[in-house]
C-alpha cells in the first residue's frame, strides 16, 4: 500500500524550521541541566559526618573503630567521605533472649544520668572531668540510642562552657569529643546554637595537638550539617585557622580530618568574605597525596568550589589542578574517580576557553579506557558527559575527540548499555554529529552511528530526540553533498535510515506534541524522502541493491579524504 504523506505545515512553518545549524548556548544550557542532575546526585558521596568511637584496649584496633585516647594521631573512623554513607542502619548481630542479656556498662551508666549530669554541673573540676568522661563513653558507642536523653538533660550548654577552660585542656578535650558525636547525630543544630562554635575555633589555635585536632573533627561535623549549621561555622571565621592546620610534618590522621573538614566547609555557596585562593592554594597541594582518603576529600573540595564560587571553575584552573585531575583518571580506586570525575564534568560545562584546557591537557586520551572497560555506571556515565559538553564546542574539538577513539566506545554504549548510559552516549553522538564536517560525519557512519541515533528517535526526552535529530540532520546533509560530489542520485545515509527503519521513527515523531520536534521532523522529511510514496516503487532499490550502495558507503567512510579524519585507518 502506498505511504501516506505527512501532513503539510504552512509555508511561515517551513521557513522557521529552517535553521542554520547548532544553537551552541541551547547546547550549553542542556548540558548545563543535565550537569544539575549529576551534581544533585552526587554531592551526599563526599559529605557526611564521623563519630569518633570509644578506644579500645586491644592491641589491633577493629576496622571501624577510632583507636587513640589522647594520642596526637587520632584516626576517624574508616568511613571515608569519598564514597556515599548507607541510608539504611546496619542489620545488629543476633542476640540471646532479652533476660538473658547481661547489663553493659553503657546501660550502668545510663542509670546514673542523673548523677552525672550533677557533676558535670557542680563546681569542682575533678567531678566535671568524670562525669564529662562518662558522657563521652556514652556517647562513643555507635549501637547506645543515649542521644536524646543527653539532650534532654541540657547539658550541651555546660560542655560549651569547659572549652573555655584552658586551664584544664583534658576537661576541654573530652568536652570536645562530646559535642563532636552528638554533632554527629541529628541534633547538630543544637551543638551548634549553644555557643560552642566560636569557642572550637578559638581551640583551633590551643598549644595542644589533640585539642586542636578533636576541634576539628567537631568543626566538620557541624559543617557536614544543614546550610545553616554550616553557616554558623564559616561567620565564626573558622576557614583561616583551618588553613593554618596544614603545616609541614602534619600527621597524616590529622591531615584526613582537617582536609575532609575543609571539604565540608566548602559544600554550597561561599560568602564572598572567604578568600577562594588560600583554599586552592592547600587544595592544589593535597590532590598529590597518595593517601586516599586525603585525595578524595580534597576532590570533592574542588568540585564544591566549582559550584559554590562564582567564577569556581576558572579559580580551580588559575590554581593549576587540572593536569593532575586528568591523570588521576588513571586511578585504581573508584572512590577517587568519582570525585576526580564529577570535577572535570563541571570544568567541561564551562566556556569554550575552559573546555579548551581540558582538551590540551590530553582528557580526551584518558577518557577512552573508562568507556571502554568494566568500569562503574556512574563513572561511565560522566565520562559519556565530559565527551558530550568537549562535542558540543569547535569541529577542532570533535577532531580530537575522533582523534583519541572516543567515537567506537561510545557507540558501543549506545547500542548496548543500560538506558541511562545509552542517553548519555547519545548525547556525545548526536553533539558530535550535529557539529562535524563532512569528513567528521563519514568517519562517525562508518563506526556505525547511523542505526542507534534513530533508535534514540524512540525515546521519551525531548531534548535529546531534538538533538539526535540536528545531528541526523547534519549527517544527511553530508549525504547529500557526497550524492552531488559523486554524480549519483542516491542519498546513502538517506537510504540506510531507511533500511534500519529510522524513516519509520521520523514519521511516528509527527505525532509527538512538541512544536520544535515537529518542525524538524517535517524538514527531515520533506528534505530527503518528499519522492518517497510506496515501499514496492519501481524506482526504490532492490534490496541487493541497497545492501551494495550502504556497504560501498560505509568502505568509501572508512577511509576520509582527508587523513587526520581518521586515526584508525590501520584497525
Amino acid at each position: 500500500m502506498p505511504r501516506a504523506p505527512p501532513p503539510r505545515p504552512s509555508e511561515d512553518a517551513r521557513l522557521a524550521a529552517y535553521k542554520p545549524g547548532v544553537d551552541v548556548a541551547r547546547s550549553r544550557r542542556r548540558r548545563e541541566d543535565r550537569l544539575l542532575a549529576v551534581r544533585r546526585s552526587n554531592r551526599d558521596a563526599g559529605l557526611f559526618k564521623r563519630r569518633r568511637d570509644e578506644p579500645t584496649p586491644t592491641p589491633i584496633p577493629p576496622a571501624r573503630a577510632a583507636t587513640p585516647s589522647s594520642q596526637a594521631d587520632d584516626v576517624p573512623t574508616t568511613t571515608t567521605a569519598t564514597s556515599p554513607p548507607s541510608s539504611a542502619p546496619s542489620s545488629p548481630p543476633s542476640s540471646p533472649p532479652a533476660e538473658s542479656v547481661p547489663p553493659t556498662a553503657a546501660d550502668s551508666e545510663l542509670e546514673g544520668l542523673s548523677e552525672m549530669v550533677e557533676k558535670v554541673w557542680s563546681d569542682d573540676t575533678t567531678s566535671q572531668l568524670e562525669a564529662t568522661v562518662q558522657f563521652r563513653r556514652l556517647l562513643s558507642d555507635e549501637k547506645n540510642p543515649t542521644v536524646i536523653k543527653i539532650i534532654r538533660a541540657d547539658v550541651l550548654p555546660r560542655f560549651s562552657d569547659f572549652l573555655s577552660r584552658h586551664e584544664h585542656p583534658q576537661l576541654q578535650m573530652e568536652a570536645a569529643w562530646v559535642l563532636t558525636n552528638i554533632a554527629a547525630s541529628d541534633y547538630t543544630l543544637l551543638v551548634a546554637e549553644c555557643g560552642a562554635v566560636p569557642r572550637l575555633v578559638e581551640l583551633l589555635e590551643s598549644a595542644n595537638a589533640n585539642i586542636r585536632h578533636q576541634a576539628i573533627w567537631a568543626l566538620g561535623n557541624i559543617a557536614a550539617d544543614v546550610p545553616t549549621c554550616r553557616e554558623i561555622v564559616l561567620d565564626h571565621g573558622a576557614v583561616t585557622p583551618l588553613l593554618a592546620q596544614f603545616r609541614e610534618g602534619m600527621k597524616v590522621p590529622v591531615l584526613r580530618t582537617a582536609t575532609w573538614a575543609l571539604s565540608n566547609l566548602c559544600f554550597g555557596k561561599l560568602p564572598a568574605e572567604v578568600q577562594v585562593k588560600p583554599i586552592l592554594d592547600i587544595i592544589s597541594q593535597l590532590i598529590h597525596s597518595v593517601d586516599e582518603k586525603i585525595l578524595g576529600d580534597a576532590c570533592w573540595a574542588l568540585c564544591y568550589i566549582c559550584d559554590g564560587v562564582s567564577d569556581g571553575i576558572q579559580h580551580v584552573l588559575d590554581a593549576g589542578a587540572c593536569p593532575q585531575l586528568v591523570n588521576l583518571l588513571m586511578h585504581a580506586s573508584a572512590n577517587i574517580l568519582l570525585p576526580v570525575i564529577t570535577v572535570l564534568v563541571r570544568i567541561s560545562s564551562g566556556d569554550d576557553a575552559q573546555v579548551q584546557v581540558l582538551v590540551e591537557n590530553d582528557i580526551l586520551n584518558y577518557l577512552a579506557p573508562l568507556l571502554a572497560r568494566n568500569y562503574p555506571k556512574s563513572i561511565k556515565k560522566q565520562a559519556c558527559l565530559i565527551v558530550s559538553n568537549i562535542s558540543t564546542g569547535s569541529k577542532d574539538n570533535i577532531q580530537a575527540v575522533i582523534d583519541a577513539d572516543v567515537i567506537s566506545p561510545l557507540i558501543f554504549l549506545l547500542k548496548t548499555s543500560e538506558k541511562d548510559i545509552k542517553e548519555e552516549a547519545a548525547w556525545a553522538i548526536s553533539n558530535a554529529a550535529s557539529g562535524g564536517s563532512n569528513d567528521q560525519i563519514q568517519y562517525l557512519v562508518s563506526r556505525g552511528c547511523l542505526e542507534p541515533l534513530c533508535n534514540v528517535l524512540t525515546y521519551q526526552d525531548a531534548d535529546l530526540v531534538y538533538a539526535c535529530l540536528e545531528g541526523l540532520q547534519n549527517i544527511l546533509q553530508a549525504g547529500a553533498v557526497g550524492k552531488q560530489g559523486q554524480g549519483s542520485t542516491v542519498n546513502p545515509y538517506a537510504q540506510f535510515i531507511l533500511e534500519c527503519g529510522g524513516l519509520d521513527k521520523l514519521e511516528d515523531l509527527q505525532e509527538v506534541d512538541n512544536d520544535a520536534i515537529y518542525k524538524l521532523v517535517m524538514k527531515l522529511l520533506e528534505g530527503y524522502w518528499d519522492e518517497e510514496v510506496s515501499d514496492d516503487d519501481p524506482n526504490l532499490p532492490t534490496s541487493n541493491d541497497s545492501a551494495e550502495t550502504v556497504e560501498t558507503a560505509s568502505e568509501d567512510a572508512a577511509q576520509p579524504t582527508e587523513p587526520s579524519a581518521s586515526p584508525n585507518e590501520s584497525e
